[in-house]
């Protein structure tokens, strides 16, 4: 006695559906990868965004460093006289006696 083994066929239907299903998800799942909260793009414009924040960050380090200069200078006792003039011109809008004063108008 032979043994007969039956394989069972699907209706090309059935498998056009699944077929595509598969690339229904596939196109949404590389759609999201894309376009999504955390795909590519958004990477982009974080690492875009990373490059402004470090430069900001390098000019906030380098003012920094002249305020310390500056707190140190005048921490001295008594405070560095070119410092506390400069500061006088400055923020204050002291003019020595000697100096001349040029009014532009605009």
């Amino acid at each position: 006695m032979s043994r007969r083994t039956f394989q069972v066929r699907r209706p090309k239907l059935s498998q056009a559906t699944v077929l595509l299903a598969c690339l229904s998800f596939t196109a949404y799942f590389a759609h999201h990868a894309i376009h999504g909260r955390h795909g590519l793009e958004a990477r982009s414009r974080l690492i875009d965004r990373s490059t402004l924040l470090e430069f900001e960050i390098k000019s906030l380090e380098a003012a920094r460093s002249a305020l310390a200069r500056d707190v140190a200078l005048l921490n001295q006792n008594p405070p560095h006289p070119d410092l506390v003039e400069e500061i006088a011109r400055g923020v204050l809008g002291y003019a020595h006696p000697s100096d001349r004063i040029i009014v532009l108008r605009e």
